[in-house]
């Protein structure tokens, strides 16, 4: 007997007993964003692996280590499994001139993927839900989408997160403070680990975001990239901090929050929580002012987050949130040929009729189907037998909350279970 095949690590199976719960937040988040007039772009799975080197940075984690890469068959082009949405989005735009008369407010989701250890909230498959606003330079839409997002944790019940926000300044700053930063980090070569040895000319910024406890007194000590800001990010970041502010949205400015994508500028957030163990993170974003033009395009500010699905769920059932069950208003029970072909009729009909109709197929005594009936969880059962079908009728039987099994006219049944569930 051949072994039976398994998913791939990392990438797993939502079952029908989960995916209600998924519906569930997917129609709140979609309805959350188009409130603040954001439009839907579903962007494909596999792109150029270029893309990625270019947006994302070559000696990121995620390139050098995590992408799922390969080489076309057909014709050798290298492609990549995309392991976060910013840049096919950016992509997407560019390539239809979605820039070219307006600024943009777009959304996406689907699955990311990033060869790493599977975790509790970390997956080799996993959901993003993205928001990216591009053509806005101000710090009111860097604002408006943290506002955002404590607007959704309000509407979801989501308790216990808090966000942390930090600037990155312009490229002239970044520069000033890499070339501190690596010559700080010389002098302590001896106190760096692996990873940090093998940032420290290629990405020093990273090292900042280390979470080795060996390394916390030297990074804490390091130079600050807020000593060497222009005047026009401080401008920028104490607006931003002044329209939270406003809006009594408490925040943590964390000058050591530099987020793991090279693309970003000014400012940059993270919405965590304490309990989801080392995947604390459940939101994160900032400005990508630079993207747009590093890409290919004529340059454009923008602005955007991403929140991760599977962690958002496991907050949610956290907190007891149930998988809500799916709604089934009928079951349609019948015995006999002449039976079945009037249950066909009368379940479409009733569909008709916008009713959830689920028709039993399979055969069996009127008994077992019964059975499965009152385990459907439907909210009654329309039973057809051949003295049924002879007169025209129907039995229609409640299956929650007591009531008579009622005998009803064909012509008659919508309406008798519109008012039996309403």
């Amino acid at each position: 007997m051949s072994e039976t095949l398994q998913a791939v690590k990392g990438m797993n199976d939502i079952l029908p007993d989960e995916a209600g719960l998924w519906l569930w937040l997917e129609d709140a988040v979609r309805d959350w964003l188009e409130a603040y007039g954001y439009r839907n772009i579903r962007m494909p799975l596999v792109e150029p692996t270029s893309l990625f080197k270019r947006a994302i940075g070559e000696v990121t984690d995620i390139v050098e280590k995590e992408m799922y890469s390969f080489e076309d068959s057909l014709n050798g082009d290298q492609l990549t499994l995309r392991p976060e949405g910013t840049a096919s989005c950016v992509r997407a735009v560019l390539q239809h001139n979605l820039l070219y008369n307006a600024p943009q407010r777009l959304y996406y989701s689907g699955p990311m993927f990033r060869h790493e250890r599977p975790q509790k909230g970390r997956y080799r498959q996993f959901h993003q839900i993205g928001v990216e606003a591009m053509g806005f330079a101000g710090p009111d839409i860097d604002a408006e989408q943290i506002v955002m997002c404590a607007r959704l944790w309000k509407q979801l019940g989501i308790r216990d997160v808090a966000l942390q926000i930090n600037t990155l300044g312009d490229a002239a700053s970044r520069q000033r403070h890499r070339e501190k930063l690596v010559a700080y980090f010389e002098q302590h070569k001896d106190e760096l680990d692996a990873d940090a040895q093998r940032r420290l000319y290629s990405n020093p910024l990273r090292i900042l975001d280390t979470k080795n406890p060996a390394m916390q007194a030297l990074v804490s000590a390091a130079p600050k990239l807020m000593d060497e800001l222009e005047p026009e990010a401080i401008v920028h970041f104490e607006s931003v901090q002044a329209i939270l502010k406003q809006h009594d949205i408490a925040f943590e400015i964390n000058p050591r929050l530099v987020r793991g994508l090279d693309y970003y500028n000014r400012t940059v957030f993270e919405w965590v929580t304490t309990r989801l163990g080392a995947q604390g993170t459940i939101c994160a974003g900032g400005r990508f002012d630079g993207l747009i033009a590093q890409i290919g395009g004529k340059p454009a500010p923008a602005c955007g987050f991403a929140m991760g699905v599977e962690r958002l769920l496991a907050l949610l059932q956290e907190d007891g949130r149930q998988n809500p069950s799916a709604r089934l208003d009928v079951y349609v029970v019948h015995q006999g040929e002449k039976a079945q072909n009037l249950a066909w009729h009368v379940a479409e009909a009733l569909r008709d009729g916008g009713l959830r109709v689920l028709l039993h197929c399979g055969g069996g005594s009127f008994k077992s189907q019964m059975k499965k009936a009152d385990g459907s969880a439907a909210a009654c059962a329309v039973i057809i037998g051949d003295d049924e079908v002879a007169a025209n009728e129907v039995m229609l039987k409640p299956l929650r909350g007591g009531g008579e099994q009622l005998r009803v006219c064909v012509q008659e049944l919508q309406q008798k279970i519109h008012e039996l569930i309403k």
